[in-house]
């Protein structure tokens, strides 16, 4: 059974030993018990953890070419995992085991996720006489007896599943996208993609371990509804970026708003490409002591990116609220909710050095993680104030309230480039959008909307008022015929002059 990351992908970048990834050069079946329940319970819901065996470590890294394994003790190590998982550990549990050959070497690829019925504990001998067992979970890249105030709160989380990793009752497994699930695992290099199109949804779906329930009932988890559902806001309302430019500041009368939907990668990956493309621009600082200029953005791309990133894994999809980007000629601010694990500290956060205790999803950022959008390591405040402090910017500001119902990230615009900001923002870049420029293109004289809508080709009236009506006329391209009543039935519209300077200018290039 091929798993949905690609074996090779574990040793990419020689990673190093860490809460989700361990290497054992020979196999110790207590030892690797012990890891397997760790990993099973999950105790930071960060989506269990894979274990390699053939693979000795040194200093935590692998050491390559790999030890291996015997080919002919392979097939028995998989019969004793499957001993182990159902009688050495209560409640039993089955990890997924993959045989994979690198550098001409065999090894066993283990993957587990996080137990949908944990807490388990594992034997502490597998002595035939033995029947006492313990709690264990993973700290750091070691594997520990959960003991004391541990193992307290490990019993807390008995039966509690984190809502991606729930079923969920309301869809159906053949929701999800086959084409989505292809395009996934080929971008993850998962030799499962040779399979794809030949199994059925429900096993291709129990393999990526999307899909859970009875044999009788199964149902696909949330995470693989975000993933692999081509509409997620179906299942889980709001669950979108709102991009809104307000050209006065954030107090001003006028704003624009862009809404981005679909599965999670695909939303992340078009908001933060229409952020780029209509509002970041470079200002170069020539200097009198030396020949060399400096070039600074108003905002750094890369905490942009991660400010979003975060925003996606972090925040409650059984929570009806959107994530927002508020863009100002001032200053960008990612706002989501709820705020962040209640163990961590606003003076932490702000210093870089908050580490939640637990991760509020933790299978969607293991896929975020996999597609590399992610690292998955609390690595995303410090990354945010390195790019900040990299393009001679203000520091971020983060912020949550007392009840850490929300949580944004503000990132101050970049001083020198503040007056390109504002007039290279508002004149040229501020919502020539694909949309609004197609519409500016199909205007003869006054139109009616009806007209408009029929002469872009739409038949979804709120799609034409959303993307294209109310960002051309925010931004000042056309206007109104009849401005003081906007509901007029007699109501048209018009190029300003504004609008007829710029598609002229437009028409002129070649």
């Amino acid at each position: 059974m091929p798993l949905p990351l690609n074996p090779n992908a574990l040793l990419r970048g020689r990673p190093v030993e860490w809460e989700r990834l361990e290497f054992k050069a020979g196999w110790n079946p207590l030892d690797v018990l012990h890891t397997l329940c760790a990993f099973a319970n999950d105790f930071h819901n960060m989506g269990g953890g894979y274990l390699v065996v053939g693979v000795a470590e040194q200093d935590g890294q692998p050491v390559l070419p790999p030890v291996g394994l015997a080919p002919r003790a392979v097939d028995k190590i998989q019969h004793e995992i499957l001993n182990l998982g159902q009688h050495a550990i209560q409640p039993p549990y089955h990890p997924i085991v993959v045989p994979h050959e690198i550098d001409g070497r065999v090894v066993l690829v283990l993957w587990a996720p996080g137990g949908q019925t944990r807490p388990y504990k594992a034997r502490l001998s597998l002595a035939k006489d033995s029947r006492d067992y313990g709690y264990f979970i993973r700290k750091g890249s070691s594997t520990v007896r959960a003991r004391g105030a541990d193992e307290t709160e490990l019993l807390s989380l008995a039966a509690t599943v984190p809502f991606d990793d729930r079923v969920n009752q309301q869809a159906k497994v053949d929701d999800l996208s086959r084409d989505l699930v292809r395009t996934f695992l080929s971008d993850v290099g998962s030799a499962l993609v040779e399979q794809a199109d030949a199994l059925p949804m429900l096993e291709l779906g129990r393999q990526m371990n999307i899909v859970g329930g009875a044999t009788e009932a199964p149902f696909p988890l949330n995470v693989g509804l975000l993933f692999f559902h081509p509409e997620p806001h179906r299942f889980f309302p709001a669950t979108q970026i709102d991009v809104v430019w307000f050209p006065d500041g954030a107090g001003g009368d006028k704003f624009t708003e862009k809404i981005f939907r679909g599965p999670l990668p695909r939303m992340v990956r078009e908001a933060l490409d229409y952020i780029r493309r209509n509002y970041l621009n470079e200002t170069v600082i020539k200097h009198a002591d030396r020949a060399e200029a400096t070039r600074v953005t108003n905002f750094p791309y890369d905490a942009i990116e991660e400010a979003v990133v975060n925003a996606v894994y972090h925040r409650g999809y059984d929570v009806r609220e959107p994530i927002e980007v508020r863009i100002s000629p001032d200053d960008l601010v990612v706002l989501s909710y709820p705020g962040p694990d209640r163990s961590v500290r606003l003076d932490q956060l702000r210093a870089g050095r908050a580490m939640p205790r637990r991760y509020r999803n933790r299978r969607i950022g293991e896929f975020l993680k996999e597609l590399d959008l992610t690292e998955g390591r609390a690595t995303g405040i410090p990354k945010i104030l390195r790019a900040m402090q990299a393009n001679g910017s203000p520091p971020a500001v983060f912020e949550f309230d007392e009840d850490h119902s929300y949580f944004s990230v503000s990132l101050p615009v970049h001083p020198e480039a503040w007056a390109a900001t504002a007039e290279v923002t508002m004149e040229v870049t501020m919502e020539v959008t694909v949309e609004v420029e197609r519409l500016l293109n199909h205007f003869e004289g006054e139109q009616s909307r009806r007209a408009l809508r029929d002469a872009v080709g739409l038949k979804n009236d709120d799609h034409f008022r959303r993307a294209y009506l109310v960002p051309a006329l925010a931004s000042g391209w056309i206007e109104r015929t009849l401005p003081d009543k906007p509901n007029s039935r007699m109501q048209k519209y018009r190029l300003t002059e504004k609008g007829r300077a710029w598609l002229q200018t437009r028409q002129k290039k070649p």
